[in-house]
């Protein structure tokens, strides 16, 4: 699902329930409590009418986890095949649903922490709730292993808590090995400008300024924020600044290893003034730019980018964060 895919289904999911949390880049909760009472149909129904619209009127088929606990519904959308569908879990089935599912599958728990888990023998989310939650304490440690304890038997107490995208977006990337090519590093830094802008135009968001972080060899950091003449997703603007950022760090000879380039303080686009420009180039650049972001939409993100962008950086994957509806 694209960026702006992903904000129209958060607004379609507003048509249902005003409790609306966004989990980026393409997961959101829904507490439909009062959508029961209001349509008056349960919260498996109302989930097929919004697979149905999303469908019909946005084009996107939706994948939709029903449960009482955001973990379980998060699990149970995990479980669904294919490119979207309804799967209820009725809180009298919870224990059923969740026992012979992989220990990796809880929600919540990393790869480590699984593998951990297999190595005491403990394969199936059913056999966490055979053992004391003090041995899952002592095989993850405390905090870890009560988590796991809990959600082995379908409990979860985190509420839905409105929130719409960020106010914030970053991409990172990293170097084999360590970066003494001052050219390379500024592609590198080119190419997360564009997939930058590309998400925050998917988002309809714009960013007021930019962080750039460098990584070094010995773990040392060297960070930096400017604001942006007016808010901006263009890739222009973004290009224009973080440049004048990694000028600002002098870097000669460093050794790079990695950096992270932040859009902060986020507005909605169509909150910013667009000024008319005289300058025939830069409208052709933004024309240009509105006609890469629908082929990458459409054919897959660096399909189309810049010629100075070395194609592993242009599709190098975000950060995606965890969760499920």
């Amino acid at each position: 699902m694209s960026g702006e895919g992903y904000r129209e289904v958060l607004e379609l999911l507003r048509e249902f329930s005003p409790l609306v949390q966004a989990l980026p880049p393409r997961a959101a909760l829904v507490q439909v409590r009062g959508a029961r009472r209001y349509f008056g149909a349960d919260a498996a129904r109302i989930a097929e009418v919004v697979r149905l619209r999303a469908v019909a009127r946005l084009g996107t088929d939706v994948r939709i986890g029903v449960a009482d606990t955001w973990a379980v519904a998060a699990m149970a959308s995990a479980r669904i095949t294919g490119p979207g569908g309804v799967l209820a879990v009725p809180a009298e089935q919870v224990p059923g649903f969740l026992a012979p599912l992989p220990v990796g599958s809880l929600y919540g728990l990393g790869s480590r922490q699984a593998e951990a888990l297999r190595g005491f023998g403990l394969h199936t989310v059913g056999a966490l709730t055979q053992v004391p939650p003090g041995v899952l304490e002592r095989i993850l440690g405390k905090r870890a292993g009560r988590l796991v304890a809990e959600r082995a038997r379908g409990i979860d107490p985190r509420p839905v808590t409105p929130r719409g995208l960020p106010s914030s977006a970053a991409v990172r990337t990293g170097f084999a090995r360590q970066e003494l090519d001052g050219p390379h590093a500024r592609a590198a830094l080119l190419g997360l400008v564009v997939r930058l802008g590309a998400q925050l135009r998917g988002r309809r968001q714009a960013a007021r300024s930019l962080c750039l972080t460098l990584q070094f060899a010995g773990g040392t950091r060297w960070e930096r924020s400017r604001r942006l003449t007016e808010p901006s997703a263009h890739d222009e603007d973004l290009r224009t600044l973080a440049y004048r950022l990694m000028d600002a760090a002098g870097l000669q000879r460093a050794r790079l290893t990695g950096m992270v380039l932040r859009a902060e303080d986020l507005t909605a686009a169509e909150a910013v003034t667009r000024q008319l420009s005289l300058d025939p180039v830069r409208e052709a650049r933004l024309t240009v730019e509105a006609a890469i972001d629908r082929a990458n939409a459409r054919f897959g993100p660096g399909t189309v980018r810049p010629a100075t962008v070395p194609a592993g950086l242009a599709r190098e994957p975000l950060p995606a964060a965890a969760g499920g509806v």
